[in-house]
């Protein structure tokens, strides 16, 4: 079932999702060469307790996971493409790092991801960045309403191809609110003008997921968790929690 939320609604999500980007951005000031991914997690945890916030991630079980997610955030390094467990690796020159995190405030829900480099950047590394980020604006141009799920879809999948990436397949964005996982499903690939139909008070997480090899096929790991690609290539993730709006997207994860 869809949940159409209303503009009270909207604007609680908008106070979630702040707090999902100063978690982002207090994990990325924590960065750099010789932080564990578990530093990183304790850093994003201070700014969900400072607000008062409680994270989805932990303790969150789908049906694929052989356990619950251990942590506040997915940190996801080099080829691991998302769903990264925070271990004790500690951030080396020129790894490639995607951080997912969510924030429940007040029965709401916001979900972001960012990628970035640490230490001295690979040139392809900044290139796919920006190819996902690219991916993730198009698809964001397209959440108006009159258009179609097909159409957000078809918006990311056309700007990944041109950049020759691939995207795992079966994994996209999703429905959000009350819950993380909401229905409808986002995929990263589709036809336009095709699927759920896009209305005002309609929130969305929308997420391209890139990989540098172009292939969409990946492994999942030993944790049963993190999805890497299947060639050994960098991946990237990017991801903002947006609510169609009459007025035109409003992105309600940024600071």
């Amino acid at each position: 079932m869809v949940e159409i939320k209303t503009d009270t609604a909207l604007d609680a999500m908008r106070e979630a999702g702040r707090v999902v980007a100063h978690a982002l951005a207090a994990v990325r000031e924590a960065a750099g060469i010789g932080v564990s991914l578990k530093e990183l997690d304790e850093a994003a945890r201070t700014v969900l307790a400072k607000a008062g916030a409680r994270s989805p991630f932990l303790g969150y079980r789908p049906s694929f996971a052989p356990t619950p997610f251990p942590a506040v955030i997915c940190t996801s390094v080099n080829d691991a493409i998302v769903h990264g467990i925070p271990t004790d690796y500690r951030l080396r020159d020129g790894d490639l790092v995607s951080i997912d995190c969510g924030a429940e405030l007040d029965g709401w829900t916001g979900d972001a991801a960012i990628s970035f480099t640490v230490g001295t950047p690979r040139p392809a590394d900044l290139e796919l960045i920006i190819a996902t980020q690219r991916a993730l604006d198009a698809g964001i141009a397209a959440a108006n309403p009159g258009n179609r799920i097909g159409d957000i879809s078809h918006a990311i999948g056309a700007v990944a191809r041109s950049a020759r990436c691939g995207m795992p397949a079966d994994f996209g964005g999703h429905g959000i609110g009350r819950r993380m996982h909401e229905d409808p499903h986002v995929p990263n690939r589709g036809r336009p003008h095709r699927g759920f139909p896009l209305r005002h008070g309609l929130t969305l997480a929308i997420e391209p997921m890139l990989m540098a090899g172009g292939r969409d096929n990946y492994r999942t790991g030993t944790d049963g968790w993190t999805l890497h690609t299947i060639d050994g290539s960098r991946a990237a993730h990017i991801e903002h929690t947006v609510a169609i709006t009459e007025e035109g997207p409003r992105i309600l994860t940024l600071p």
